[in-house]
């Protein structure tokens, strides 16, 4: 099978964040059948739905750029027992405008890293309720809420522990699999075609007002 390209997001902006530092071991940690590339989201606008006619080019430039991937990784904090607004941001403009979200059958994944003890447990299960709506299939284990997160980064940002770092390369080596698995699917058991059986069941909710 050809190598697989998989984004990765990362849900804070701070220069030195434990969670770029994290999405950084992930991407050398990769297996060679998977080439990771973070996605930067920190200069994109605020999604508004008056714009979607005429879209900023950052939006139509990053809605390009995750069409090429066959894949999605989330790497954030907790802020408030959810996601970070610019992380919600960025799904938001992927979704729309309504009936053409980029999102839509791409295998995901979702870790969560803190310096608190629970490893942004509330952060990480509240944006798999928006991936389960943007019929997004979630890889469910190995589950990744990493605590303490201070403790665990070198200078250069290498991860120094040898249970997290071997924690990573499991949760990259999983999700390899786990891409395999809709990637090689036939066409009509793709989670895409699924959700066009049940579009009329509600999903129209999501309209942004």
């Amino acid at each position: 099978m050809e190598t697989k390209n998989v984004s990765v997001l990362i849900g804070s902006l701070r220069k030195e964040s434990f969670n770029r530092k994290m999405a950084m071991n992930l991407v050398s940690l990769a297996p060679k059948s998977m080439n990771l590339e973070i996605l930067e989201i920190g200069h994109l606008p605020m999604y508004n739905q008056d714009l979607d006619e005429n879209p900023p080019e950052a939006w139509r430039e990053f809605r390009q750029r995750l069409n090429r991937f066959d894949g999605v990784i989330f790497v954030t904090p907790e802020y408030n027992r959810s996601v970070p607004g610019v992380l919600k941001n960025a799904i938001d403009i992927g979704s729309r405008p309504y009936g053409k979200s980029v999102w839509d059958g791409k295998p995901a994944a979702v870790m969560s890293v803190s310096p608190g003890a629970t490893g942004g447990f509330g952060a990480n299960h509240h944006l798999r309720q928006s991936l389960v709506f943007l019929n997004m299939p979630v890889m469910q284990q190995p589950e990744a809420y990493i605590g303490h997160a201070s403790d665990l980064f070198g200078d250069q940002g290498a991860i120094t522990k040898d249970s997290t770092r071997q924690l990573a390369i499991n949760f990259v080596e999983a999700f390899d699999a786990w891409t395999n698995r809709f990637l090689r699917a036939e066409p009509e058991l793709k989670p895409k075609q699924a959700l066009g059986k049940t579009k009329d069941l509600g999903t129209r909710d999501n309209t942004i007002q």
